[in-house]
């Protein structure tokens, strides 16, 4: 077997995977992605890629590059560029009928307070459309708070000019992070926001409590990564009084919090899912 991780931090999740995969006996060649130097004209190889680097860029040009030369990238390239952007994510799972919260995308100052007062009547959530953990996410909840924002926003770099605007769903104060292992739905967990954010990413405080997978959810799941393929997803649903609306797909997840937490052994899955796939 030929199995390499491409990474730029060994995290809690990378050590994990690496331990499960040593205790399949199977070696594994870490390489870190920013001491890459990618010779364009070099020959096909072949093996497995496990994709691990939380830079999305440097993931997004890696996986190319790799999977141009003939490598199984678990995530895969298409994967890669549709998860590491929202809108993208918005537009593949609402097209195989996923719902999804009210989202509007605008790219002047102008278009974007229209759409803020007219679509949500004022009030949202503004996020990037590249980032994570939270991470620049804005809860506003006045004309004033978001016409200040986007004139920041003005003067950032391009893709942060791009306005992507939720309505604000948190009837329970929580969210679902759900993970998603090749085409089989593994784990769940509840995540409360902390006493003084109105996020619930575990990474910023969040608590995190065990979730049931119900039939709706597992379907949800399988549907909303229908044109993406199988991968290594966890997937985030808002929860209100109307039911579930499918929010995030991330194709980089955590679990350090959701394995104490639900007791499911996810490096495991994760190291028998990737040999299955070298074996291919």
């Amino acid at each position: 077997m030929a199995i390499s991780m491409i990474y730029d931090i060994i995290r809690w999740e990378e050590k994990s995977i690496i331990k499960a995969l040593k205790e399949r006996y199977i070696d594994i060649n870490l390489i870190n992605v920013n001491d890459l130097d990618l010779d364009i004209n070099a020959e096909n190889g072949s093996g497995t890629i496990i994709q691990r680097t939380t830079s999305y860029y440097k993931n997004l040009h890696s996986t190319a590059y790799y999977e141009s030369k003939g490598y199984n990238v678990i995530n895969n390239f298409i994967s890669t560029i549709i998860t590491g952007n929202k809108m993208f994510t918005s537009l593949w799972i609402k097209s195989k009928g996923v719902r999804i919260p009210e989202t509007f995308v605008t790219f002047d100052r102008e278009s974007f307070l229209r759409s803020f007062n007219n679509d949500l009547d004022g009030r949202g959530v503004l996020k990037p459309v590249v980032g994570s953990w939270g991470r620049m996410n804005a809860l506003l909840n006045d004309y004033y708070a978001a016409m200040d924002i986007v004139e920041y926003k003005e003067y950032m770099y391009p893709i942060y000019q791009i306005n992507y605007l939720q309505r604000y769903i948190n009837d329970f104060n929580r969210d679902l992070r759900v993970f998603v292992v090749g085409s089989n739905v593994v784990a769940g967990i509840y995540r409360y926001r902390p006493e003084n954010d109105w996020r619930t990413n575990t990474a910023l405080g969040g608590r995190a409590e065990p979730l049931k997978i119900t039939d709706e959810i597992e379907d949800e799941c399988l549907r909303a990564i229908e044109p993406i393929g199988n991968g290594i997803y966890g997937i985030d649903f808002l929860e209100s009084k109307d039911g579930l609306f499918l929010n995030e797909i991330n194709g980089n997840t955590e679990f350090k919090n959701t394995v104490p937490v639900t007791g499911i052994d996810i490096p495991g899955l994760i190291a028998d899912y990737i040999i299955k796939e070298d074996k291919k």
